[in-house]
């Protein structure tokens, strides 16, 4: 019984030893293919940061859209605490708006800045800027006479008659 034991293990490592012989001599009449030259990737393509903002729904710098809303911006009231507020003067009237409200043309009032308004209108971002003010409230006298210094003053001197 004994020797039954120890020859069991040496006959199946003889199996395993003839199996991989054979093996090797198979392996060797395989004929080996040269590999075939990979295509050269294209270089990719530069960074657009304008594109992943536009995913964002964020706007490029400098490319604002002026809004086609039949509105006016008259004052805008930027607060650090609390809901900022925009004056928008429609056609007949004008009102206080804050940021998400509906205007009467459909938009929505999307950020209230220092001199514009941003409007969310038909899936964009649209500005309305706040006019600027006029130079002059009243016309500039053009070449008229220099005005005389008075000799009449508020509180009268010693020596004025």
């Amino acid at each position: 019984m004994g020797c039954a034991l120890l020859a069991l293990p040496l006959g199946y490592g003889s199996y395993l030893a003839w199996q991989e012989q054979q093996y090797r001599d198979a392996l060797s009449s395989v004929r080996v293919l040269a590999p075939i030259s990979a295509l050269v990737a294209p270089a990719p393509e530069p960074f657009k940061p304008e594109a992943i903002a536009t995913v964002l729904g964020l706007n490029a710098q400098n490319t604002w859209v002026q809004s086609a809303e039949a509105l006016q911006l008259r004052a805008s009231f930027v607060s650090t605490q609390g809901p900022s507020q925009a004056l928008l003067a429609g056609a007949q009237s004008s009102r206080f708006y804050s940021v998400g409200d509906q205007l009467p043309g459909g938009s929505v009032l999307r950020r209230v800045e220092v001199g514009h308004v941003v409007l969310w209108r038909n899936g964009r971002e649209e500005r309305l800027s706040l006019k600027p003010a006029s130079r002059h409230v009243l016309p500039a006298r053009a070449g008229g006479p220099e005005p005389q210094a008075t000799s009449v003053h508020l509180r009268p001197l010693v020596d004025q008659p």
